[in-house]
Order: C-alpha cells, then sequence, then structure tokens
C-alpha cells in the first residue's frame, strides 16, 4: 500500500477526518476528535501509527520485524508499522480496522 491508498482506505470509514495538527509531514485520521491513525509523509520507507489491543500489539511485534512499539506514542497501545513490502495488504488494512474501532464510542443499548 502507498500513501494514497492508506488514506482513501482510513476516508472510506465512517466519521473520519483528516489533518495535520503536529506538521505538515504527519497526517492524522480522527473518528469523533480521537485518533486513530498517524502516517509519516516524509519517512522511507513509509511508516504509520495505530492504536493496538496490547496483547495483540505485543504479538504483531514478536511475529513482525517491521511492526514496532509506537514512535512517539504510549508503547503498550500502540504500533509503528513500515510499510516496507513485508506485510500483506490484508494485515495492514487489518491493523487500521482495528485501530478505528479501538477508538470509535461504543454505541448505547437502547
Amino acid at each position: 500500500m502507498n500513501v494514497e491508498e492508506i488514506r482513501e482506505y482510513a476516508l472510506s470509514k465512517e466519521d473520519v477526518e483528516e489533518g495535520f495538527p503536529f506538521g505538515e509531514m504527519t497526517l492524522v485520521f480522527k473518528t469523533n476528535g480521537k485518533i486513530f491513525l498517524l502516517m509519516a509523509l516524509d519517512e522511507q520507507p513509509l511508516r504509520f501509527n495505530v492504536k493496538c489491543d496490547p496483547e495483540k500489539a505485543e504479538e504483531l511485534r514478536e511475529n513482525h520485524s517491521s511492526i514496532l512499539p509506537g514512535y512517539h506514542m504510549n508503547k503498550k497501545h500502540w504500533n509503528t508499522v513500515l510499510v516496507d513490502g513485508s506485510l500483506p495488504r490484508k494485515l495492514l488494512k487489518e491493523m487500521i480496522d482495528d485501530s478505528y474501532v479501538l477508538v470509535r464510542p461504543k454505541k448505547r443499548k437502547v
């Protein structure tokens, strides 16, 4: 995946906005005011940060050398993902999906 594919995928989700609150080189995606994806536009290879369940975050890091503790983030809850071609597209999307679900407000039961 490249920058534009990741951007389009993130924006295809419900109630997502993008912006540059940390400067012009870090594209940030939020849902309901909460960050679920940050993408470093000036890095090669491309990299992004996503929120992750702590146990799953550790498991992903143990199994994939291109998944690291979240850079400039809470390392227990965030991973930095290097988009270097070593990870399947399906896994990249899954990590974005998981992050989105983790920060979305839960629907209240009526």
